[in-house]
């Protein structure tokens, strides 16, 4: 199942996501949307804000699933972990 995350490099929650990630053994691809400059910074915001209607981070996509923030038990969840 393909994870990608939207994080910010400064956000203490983001980084828990990173770490709960690596932690569990979960392959992922994040980018860190604060170190982005010009038009590929613009064009991920609007991916994150078509994602979810606002630009809170960490944005989790795990398959169809779309989590904002960092939930354990929600990411456990959808990636089936027990």
């Amino acid at each position: 199942m393909k994870v990608k995350t939207y994080t910010l490099s400064t956000c203490p929650h983001c980084r828990m996501t990173k770490q709960f990630l690596t932690d569990n053994d979960v392959e992922f691809e994040y980018v860190d949307v604060d170190l982005l400059t010009g038009e590929k910074r613009t064009e991920v915001l609007r991916e994150v804000y078509r994602l979810t209607g606002g630009y809170s981070f960490p944005v989790i996509i795990v398959g169809d699933a779309v989590i904002v923030g960092f939930n354990r038990e929600r990411l456990q969840q959808v990636l089936e972990l027990t």
